[in-house]
């Protein structure tokens, strides 16, 4: 093909790449375009199906195209964004589709695509982000290209507090460990703030207070060697543990767990499952509200933590839900928070035989969730799914889901 010729855009698929179609019939995804737009392409690739193309011109712009306010988008191709170049009313229409796209072809749901909530900033709202680290260089990997690394100045992603950290650590980068592979940055939900330095081996780190003092007072910085466990080198000995997951918009899911709370239903008295419970605040919840809640999670420093800040009362398990799920008792309700990759088949079939009369699934990848979805459909029926605006300027997409028993 040439680059005289030009495609329509017709959509844009999950990953957040744009559709059209070449003359040949092929469906194209070209990164970086709004539907829409009339795009010249270039360095097209044809597979047997389908073909990836590049922009080399916008001819006409769609509706919904802006210009994205990030430098780092459009000249360095960072991959940490997919949709700057859409305004928030495109980019939430996109991801609505993702979701209802994924129900019709994986659930085989008849549905509409779910109604958006929780809108929040659209930058800014990052309480962690994680730079890898190669060759004196610390930043994103490139779109399309995740071997490459590009330098990033400042993530308009991130939250203030966090990109404050960004810029200490770039001054400070030649204390780095010689091994270092990635850092990560994060706001607790104390305000407290740690910087993460993960490495490749478990060697000396002799600058690690050459660092420290290059970072805002208070600080908390970590160690974390391959195969070891993360340590702080400065700060307070026992901070909250920055090496366990939490969301990254603490305000969107903090809207969505209340969500999936109210979901459930009454609680008091029943028998609740909380699968992978993380740090435990809705195992807290549910618990505060009367439940009698039984929880998994495999990490144990999340456990230790859940323990130390929440009731006394939930019985939490250490390990894999695949593991312990055949094990609990039967329970009334079930609140599970999956993974990217969602359920294991094994903890599907579990649930199915466990006699919960609903189920409440949060999810951040439609497709998983919609593959669980049927999985779960011998016994359950969807009875309410709402999409949340977690991760603005990105393809993803959070979800709760409601599950009925049959």
């Amino acid at each position: 093909m040439s680059t005289s010729d030009t495609v329509s855009i017709r959509g844009v698929a999950a990953g957040g790449d744009g559709v059209g179609t070449l003359p040949d019939g092929r469906t194209v995804f070209v990164p970086r375009t709004a539907p829409g737009d009339t795009v010249r392409l270039r360095s097209v690739r044809r597979h047997a199906r389908f073909a990836r193309a590049e922009i080399a011109e916008v001819v006409e712009p769609g509706p919904g195209r802006v210009d994205p306010p990030c430098p780092h988008y459009l000249r360095d191709r960072c991959g940490s964004c997919q949709l700057q170049h859409l305004d928030s009313a495109s980019q939430q229409g996109v991801r609505r589709t993702i979701v209802g796209d994924a129900m019709r072809r994986i659930a085989r749901l008849d549905r509409e695509d779910p109604p958006m909530l929780g809108n929040g900033p659209p930058f800014g709202y990052r309480a962690r982000i994680t730079l890898t680290v190669r060759h004196g260089v610390i930043g994103y990997h490139r779109h399309g290209a995740p071997d490459q690394i590009i330098e990033i100045t400042s993530c308009l992603l991130a939250s203030e507090p966090v990109r404050t950290l960004h810029a200490a650590v770039r001054r400070g980068r030649r204390h780095l460990p010689r091994d270092a592979e990635q850092v990560s940055l994060r706001e607790d939900a104390e305000g407290g703030l740690h910087v993460v330095v993960r490495t490749a081996g478990e060697g000396t780190w002799t600058d690690a207070a050459a660092l420290a003092a290059e970072l805002p007072d208070g600080v908390h910085l970590w160690w974390h060697p391959a195969g070891g466990a993360a340590r702080v080198v400065a700060g307070s000995a026992d901070p909250f543990p920055a090496t366990v997951f939490a969301q990254v918009n603490p305000a969107v899911a903090g809207a969505v767990r209340r969500a999936a709370l109210d979901a459930l239903g009454p609680v008091s008295g029943a028998r609740v499952w909380d699968l992978y419970a993380g740090i435990g605040e809705s195992t807290g919840a549910l618990a505060d509200a009367g439940a009698q809640v039984a929880s998994v999670e495999r990490d144990p420093r999340a456990v230790r933590h859940a323990v130390g800040v929440g009731p006394a009362g939930p019985d939490r398990r250490v390990g894999d839900v695949a593991d312990h799920a055949p094990r609990l008792p039967a329970p009334d309700l079930v609140l599970t928070n999956p993974p990217r990759l969602g359920m294991e088949e094994s903890v599907t079939a579990v649930l199915r035989e466990s006699g919960a009369g609903r189920l409440v699934y949060i999810s951040c990848d439609p497709a998983t969730l919609a593959r669980d979805i049927g999985r779960l459909s011998p016994a359950y029926r969807l009875a309410d799914l709402t999409a949340w605006d977690q991760f603005p300027q990105t393809a993803h997409v959070e979800c709760v889901a409601t599950l009925e028993r049959r």
